[in-house]
């Protein structure tokens, strides 16, 4: 039987702009724009939910056309909602600007997500896991809900992932505040640059040394160079998936699904398979535009 993961995190629709050259400032460039469904939250959820992971998502939209129409998508594909219709506010937006390498740039309106309070996250279940996204913790509207559903998991003996979302964010925040929050995570997954900011290291490997050392198991994505799972003495590194890149968007939530699908759902909970798991589901998103 499939461990059940409540996830609690924004849902959103990503409006992607893939640029065909440099940005033109003063003038104009040719792109392809489209709507996808997004937010940290709910692309882990969908990606959980499609590889066959009983999932409970809990978030926020708002009372308009997007968050219905999200709100579908995400039945469609087989996630258990519990998000609240905000009155009177927008279900949030977030505006990724892809340059030709693939990377991006983000411009986000969090828009009904601000407005998660601890009662719209249902209750654990025992023996289970909760994911908690980062952007949650880093602003004070969504905070006590996600600290709530942490000290809920804790009681009742989940497991428990946190992402830290994104270093600007996370800076404005406070490390020494967010390391504080997350004690009692049992998986942290950063990637490197959070890793970096969140222990002063250098070097991913010491950084996730670092890590390891106050979590259970520190996970550590590096791009093209794969990642890493450090859990007390044990170091393990897996290669990068071959990919064809267009678009980085939403690579690091489906790696989280994919790494937790597979340590949550098999009895051994092997790190270099839940590391190979997590790369396949970030080398299949980051063929096409969008985030799921």
């Amino acid at each position: 039987m499939r461990t059940p993961v409540v996830v609690v995190g924004d849902v959103a629709t990503d409006v992607v702009v893939v640029l065909s050259g440099e940005p033109a400032p003063g003038s104009d460039r040719p792109a392809s724009i489209a709507s996808r469904g997004g937010g940290a939250g709910a692309n882990v959820a969908a990606h959980l939910a499609r590889l066959g992971t009983p999932t409970v998502l809990a978030g926020c939209i708002g009372d308009d056309a997007p968050g219905a129409g999200l709100a579908a998508e995400l039945t469609a594909a087989g996630v258990a909602l519990r998000l609240r219709t905000v009155p009177g506010a927008a279900t949030g937006t977030i505006v990724s600007l892809v340059e030709p390498d693939g990377q991006r740039s983000m411009l986000a309106d969090r828009g009904a997500n601000l407005a998660l309070r601890p009662a719209d996250v249902p209750a654990p279940t025992p023996g289970g896991h909760l994911h908690v996204s980062g952007y949650t913790l880093l602003h004070p509207g969504p905070r006590e809900a996600g600290l709530a559903a942490l000290r809920a998991a804790a009681d009742a003996g989940c497991t428990v992932s946190v992402d830290p979302a994104s270093t600007g964010p996370l800076l404005g925040y406070g490390v020494d505040r967010w390391l504080a929050d997350t004690a009692g995570a049992t998986l942290v997954l950063p990637n490197a640059d959070e890793a970096r900011l969140l222990t002063g290291c250098a070097d991913p490997t010491a950084a996730a040394r670092a890590l390891a050392g106050r979590h259970p198991i520190a996970v550590v994505t590096l791009g093209p160079d794969g990642a890493l799972w450090v859990a007390g003495d044990e170091v393990v590194h897996r290669a990068a998936h071959p990919t064809t890149v267009v678009d980085t968007t939403g690579a690091g939530d489906a790696f989280a699904a994919g790494l937790l699908a597979a340590w949550l759902g098999t009895p051994d909970r092997s790190p270099a398979a839940a590391l190979d798991a997590g790369l396949a589901c970030a080398a299949e998103v980051v063929r096409r535009p969008g985030a799921r």
